[in-house]
């Protein structure tokens, strides 16, 4: 029996209707007008990109001391709360006031507040982790979350920042300033909200500024 010559494909799919298929092509340079005009967009959407990021930044960010602010401390403080509910694990709420801020403030101008208000800010940002939550919450008023620690650790943590802060020192006009902090702390739990917990490390920083005071 003979056998049937073999057919050509590219023929047989014409035959069916079917296309055969295209060589590839390489595809046209950009003119350099419109690649020009890509890199800008590109450039401007970078910018574009780098000042959002940067307003949101300032949006939560106290502009005095670098720390957060009180709509910063809400957002963290809520994630903070999240993550205790969900995973667990150990964190306090630190509720700091300055002592002996107001009468230097008053006496010798906004600027050396200011600067007593950088330097201690500076002083709790190299005390804590980079995990950890610093924030001025108004004032002379601030606040920090610590994680993975207990109560007895938080009560050691609190006084070993009340003395670093003790021991800060600032001269102006020829004469020497030292202020103060008092620290009330409390554990956090995932059932906390933020007005619970700050109510309850201000009681107790209340209660340990009287105790500084009758020691004195």
């Amino acid at each position: 029996m003979p056998r049937e010559k073999p057919r050509n494909k590219r023929a047989g799919q014409a035959k069916r209707g079917v296309a055969a298929p295209r060589e590839r092509t390489q595809s046209a340079p950009v003119p350099a007008p419109l690649a020009a005009e890509i890199e800008r967009l590109r450039e401007e959407l970078k910018h574009s990109e780098a000042r959002i990021e940067a307003l949101e930044k300032s949006a939560h960010e106290d502009p005095l001391t670098g720390l957060l602010n009180r709509r910063g401390f809400e957002r963290a403080f809520a994630q903070a709360i999240a993550y205790l509910k969900r995973y667990g694990g150990s964190a306090a709420l630190l509720y700091l006031d300055l002592d002996r801020f107001k009468p230097i403030n008053d006496k010798y101008g906004h600027a050396v507040g200011d600067v007593v208000l950088q330097e201690t800010a500076r002083l709790l940002l190299g005390s804590v982790r980079a995990s950890d939550i610093a924030a001025r919450l108004g004032g002379d008023e601030l606040a920090l979350v610590l994680w993975n620690l207990d109560a007895a650790q938080m009560a050691a943590k609190m006084r070993a920042l009340e003395v670093l802060v003790e021991q800060m020192v600032f001269e102006v006009e020829g004469e020497k300033l030292a202020i103060g902090v008092s620290i009330g702390g409390v554990m956090l739990s995932g059932d906390d909200t933020l007005a619970s917990a700050l109510e309850r490390a201000d009681t107790a920083m209340y209660a340990r500024k009287r105790e500084r005071k009758a020691g004195q």
